[in-house]
């Protein structure tokens, strides 16, 4: 890991599954060059995990908030920490 490398995770709340968003998530993750998950939560929410530089996490986060997802973004909820486990990858869960 990187001294700039840092963990983002976001609670998307909205219309959210079921619509292609993890899917949608993935392909941004990916493209900033991003590892970690997508997972829907029982309660309707999209939990989102990226790990990687701070300034690609903060470009997923701004495309997460920034209204051309799949579905109907309400709020996102967002925490910061230091990289964490070492994923393989982004992947849907």
């Amino acid at each position: 890991m990187a001294e700039n490398d840092a963990r983002l995770t976001a609670w998307v709340h909205g219309y959210v599954q079921g619509v292609g968003f993890r899917w949608w998530t993935r392909s941004r993750a990916l493209e900033l060059g991003l590892t970690g998950f997508a997972s829907n939560r029982p309660d309707g929410r999209v939990q989102v995990v990226a790990q990687g530089q701070r300034d690609a996490c903060e470009k997923l986060l701004d495309l997460l908030k920034g209204g051309g997802t799949p579905g109907q973004v309400d709020k996102v909820i967002a925490d910061w920490s230091a990289p964490a486990d070492a994923f393989t990858g982004f992947t849907e869960r």
